[in-house]
């Protein structure tokens, strides 16, 4: 199949949207941990999670246009920190169910099922049941070309089980369990395939052992 620009656009709107958003790839997929004023917890799911930096550790989350109630985007406003929570099989479902449109004074912690954790010092909530998690606490926002926001914040707290933590700082994600996602509506378990030596001009990268 073939697309040029003009065919994109006369596409029909579902179709047009699956294409698009499956097209770039397999993706990080993550719960948003966020409280508001009023004490009531927040849970929604999230595929534009990206890494900016390292030092300091910097991490980028793309919202959809603001021009309806997004309450995600409300609280981190109102609270300035969220937290990230990598999804596990064994709650694919509930996860996305946390996109479902409950209203602002409805927690989808208690709608799907899942355990809103407070850990000391940090004012959001994790999911219990997340293997890695971690606070963020917010930067800066941009609006796109397009009105999407680009939330930035600063990771102040990391959890992960031991045994996915190697020697040099690599997380082993599929050890600890975590899926991924394409388009908006699929997941995928992970495999391993490999992991390389830093590439270097003319050295054959070697197979890191795991």
């Amino acid at each position: 199949m073939n697309y040029q620009l003009d065919d994109i656009l006369t596409l029909p709107e579902r179709f047009r949207r699956n294409l698009i958003n499956s097209v770039h790839g397999f993706k990080s997929v993550a719960l948003i941990g966020t409280i508001n004023p009023d004490g009531v917890t927040n849970l929604a799911i999230f595929s534009q999670l990206f890494h900016i930096g390292a030092n300091p550790p910097l991490v980028g989350m793309l919202v959809r246009p603001d021009s309806v109630g997004r309450h995600t985007l409300q609280n981190i406003r109102a609270i300035g920190w969220f937290t990230i929570n990598h999804i596990q099989e064994s709650f694919i479902t509930a996860a996305h169910q946390t996109s479902a449109r409950y209203p602002d004074d409805v927690s989808e912690f208690d709608e799907v099922g899942l355990t809103p954790e407070f850990l000391p010092n940090i004012l959001v909530p994790f999911v219990k049941e997340s293997q890695v998690k971690y606070a963020v606490r917010k930067l800066e926002e941009t609006y796109l070309i397009n009105g999407t926001v680009l939330v930035t914040g600063k990771i102040e707290f990391l959890q992960l089980p031991d045994h996915c933590l190697g020697e040099d700082g690599f997380i082993d994600l599929h050890q600890a369990g975590t899926i991924t996602s394409a388009g908006l509506d699929a997941y995928y378990l992970t495999h391993p395939v490999s992991r390389l030596t830093y590439a270097k001009p003319g050295i054959i990268p070697q197979e890191i052992p795991r």
